[in-house]
């Protein structure tokens, strides 16, 4: 009963807020973009979904939400999908998109769920285990719940959140998990992608904490709301802005056309 509740909810946070028009244009699209460097671009879609550029290579990140929403993009050489969830392991938008030369990066949960036609496209990645694809070394990092009222959602070993490295860059996309020891001992961390949304995962003020520890150059919250409420994220900042003010709060819309 608890996930058909979490499935109306994340279906009610999609539905609500964001679907995109067809006639989504190019330049439309590339409005959204952050422009972190001449390299690398970061289109936030929706929630835990995203899409970059990194030199030549498009990655999508957690592809939900129908293919419309990927109008306008080029067609991945890389997804990524962390976990099972709905909001972010959807079969009918991978089915609807060209991944005909793409690999799919998963854990083993998520590779038990996909039909077989994929087979051929993706690498398993377990919590640990690392892989280069198109020049870039994906590494699998687990996510999981701490708090015992919340350990059922998401189990440690059976999702993964990712470190990517290109070109001495590293970037760090959380999933859905809590302030992990796994997480505190990052190290090197250029951009950090940090969940913060309850019941599901974790609450504001751990995520500041486990930031502070880790130091990521940059920390972009994303995956923040949650049922019912809206995580603080201008709290988030503050949070980090007292304890290092050398990390940089990247606040992208992960939710268009949605009031925070």
């Amino acid at each position: 009963m608890k996930y058909f509740v979490y499935l109306l909810s994340v279906c009610l946070i999609s539905c609500k807020q964001h679907p995109k028009s067809e006639n989504t244009s190019v330049a439309s699209i590339e409005s959204t973009a952050k422009t972190e460097t001449p390299e690398l671009k970061i289109y936030p879609v929706e929630h835990a979904t995203a899409v970059l550029k990194w030199d030549d290579i498009i990655l999508y990140v957690d592809p939900v939400g129908g293919a419309d929403k990927f109008k306008g993009y080029p067609k991945p050489d890389l997804i990524l999908i962390t976990d099972i969830h709905g909001d972010h392991l959807n079969i009918e938008t991978l089915e609807a998109l060209d991944t005909e030369k793409a690999k799919i990066i998963v854990p083993q949960a998520v590779a038990d769920e996909l039909p077989a036609s994929f087979a051929p496209l993706v690498d398993v990645l377990n919590n640990g285990a690392s892989k280069e694809r198109f020049g870039v070394n994906i590494e699998a990092i687990p996510m999981y719940n701490l708090r015992e009222e919340a350990k059922n959602f998401h189990v440690k070993g059976r999702g993964n959140g990712y470190v990517l490295n290109k070109n001495g860059m590293r970037l760090y996309f959380s999933g859905d998990t809590e302030d992990i020891p796994e997480m505190r001992a990052l190290q090197n961390i250029d951009k950090a992608f940090i969940c913060m949304n309850l019941p599901y995962t974790m609450t504001v003020e751990s995520a500041a904490d486990a930031v502070l520890e880790f130091k990521p150059s940059q920390v972009y919250p994303y995956h923040y709301r949650g049922r019912p409420d809206v995580s603080d994220v201008a709290k988030f900042k503050e949070l980090i802005t007292a304890g290092n003010p050398e990390i940089e709060v990247v606040q992208l819309d992960w939710y268009p056309n949605v009031p925070y």
